[in-house]
């Protein structure tokens, strides 16, 4: 690991932007930024925030959002969570809290704001970045993105030329059943092409 990337990562990880300056609500309990990262890694996932069981683990995608997506990628917890092959770097690093409903709330913009762009420079071997639901391809596809998560996912081919290339996905969370049931292209047309990308990427074919 490149001085520069190990720290960037020491900044992160003791990072208290949504504690001591908030945008908006502080941050309702201790930040625990969660992330995977290695200068070698030519595969990114950019999901969403970790969720409750994430922020209790400190791992990425220990649940079953993670199963789900490991399973749409083609490969298993020891290539996933080997960051030589796969980094893994949420939009929001700390696990948000939840609404009044129960369920996540939204990446805090002070994360992304304050630490993307020079987190993605200190990864200069990243060539596929898998977009996981809508605030990571806002970040990364910008204007390219299109008005919904649905036309945005079935515009995949489009992306192909961006260098890093974007592969935008929904989230693969169990929200999303009814999403996958609608759409069945995604598991027929784009899962084959993410599966043998990541394999292509990772050597895990």
């Amino acid at each position: 690991m490149t001085e520069t990337l190990q720290s960037l990562l020491d900044a992160i990880g003791s990072c208290r932007i949504c504690l001591d300056a908030p945008d908006g609500p502080a941050l309702p309990h201790g930040p625990r930024p969660v992330l995977q990262v290695s200068a070698r890694a030519r595969l990114l996932v950019a999901g969403q925030a970790p969720g409750v069981r994430v922020h209790a683990s400190g791992r990425p995608f220990t649940d079953p959002s993670g199963e789900r997506l490991r399973a749409w990628m083609g490969i298993g917890p020891e290539t996933f969570y080997d960051a030589r092959r796969v980094a893994i770097a949420p939009m929001g690093f700390c696990f948000p809290g939840q609404d009044g409903r129960g369920g996540d709330l939204p990446p805090r913009r002070e994360c992304a704001a304050h630490w993307r762009g020079a987190l993605m420079a200190a990864l200069p071997n990243i060539e596929l970045v898998l977009a996981i639901g809508q605030y990571a391809q806002a970040w990364h596809l910008g204007k390219l993105r299109r008005k919904t998560l649905t036309e945005t996912v079935r515009n995949w081919r489009a992306y192909g030329d961006l260098a890093p290339r974007i592969i935008p996905l929904p989230h693969p969370s169990w929200r999303n059943n009814a999403w996958l049931k609608r759409n069945p292209w995604f598991e027929k047309e784009l899962l084959p092409v993410v599966r043998r990308e990541v394999a292509r990427l990772t050597d895990a074919g």
